[in-house]
């Protein structure tokens, strides 16, 4: 294997991996918990869970760790938003013309065509991305109505708990079908090659030379000007 072949480049820093991973486990967390309250687990869910999962069938204990990981996310999500604004890092963010590119590029994927150039990111894991963020708002949102009600002693119509209760199960549907997606994405090879960014950091430089040509042009034009104000 040659060193070119073997040369990483970093895609992922330290700050998004943190990011990426404290969400995960936390809404996880929270899709379990969530089922929990229903309740589902030992009911509809098949037998009863095992002697340390019994927790899971605690209505109280269930709750209080869904009110956990709901507030490791509001923290992950508040500095998630802070992080990149500052830094103006916006590569993530859906783009016009996202949806068509998606088309051409799963197309191109199943078809084994070449694909077309892509940015940092590529168009659908923007769409998911944009999927993600509008399903935790939801919950976030109509989750902060159901806990003023429940531990705050706040007083909400039986209307606007409808509408909450509702919107609450709604963004649970979405977050669980983008997850799904999100893994389902892995079954095609090429996107495989990005794992290992959200674990050490770093890719192929050759994968990012080659499907990711566009951010990989940037990079160098940074490097390019970099150099001329030096010299």
């Amino acid at each position: 294997m040659s060193k070119q072949t073997r040369e990483k480049m970093v895609r992922q820093p330290k700050v998004n991996r943190f990011v990426h991973w404290t969400a995960a486990i936390s809404i996880i967390m929270l899709i379990i918990t969530g089922l929990g309250q229903m309740p589902l687990y030992g009911r509809y869910l098949g037998p009863n869970p095992p002697a340390m999962l019994e927790w899971l069938q605690s209505y109280e204990i269930t709750l209080w760790v869904h009110y956990i990981a709901a507030s490791v996310l509001i923290f992950t999500v508040i500095f998630h938003a802070i992080h990149h604004l500052i830094r103006k890092e916006f590569a993530i963010i859906p783009r016009k013309g996202d949806v068509k590119g998606s088309y051409h590029l799963m197309k191109a994927m199943i078809l084994k065509q070449e694909e077309p150039p892509s940015h940092k990111y590529l168009p659908e894991q923007r769409l998911a991305y944009a999927l993600f963020a509008v399903s935790i708002i939801l919950l976030i949102v109509t989750g902060a109505f159901k806990v003023y009600q429940n531990v705050a002693g706040g007083s909400l119509s039986n209307s606007m708990m409808v509408i909450m209760t509702n919107g609450h199960n709604i963004g649970t549907v979405l977050i669980i079908f983008a997850f799904i997606g999100h893994m389902a994405a892995f079954l095609f090879k090429d996107n495989r090659k990005m794992m290992p960014g959200m674990f050490t950091g770093k890719v192929d430089k050759d994968y990012i030379k080659h499907r990711h040509s566009l951010w990989y042009e940037e990079l160098q034009e940074k490097k390019r000007k970099k150099k001329k104000k030096v010299s």
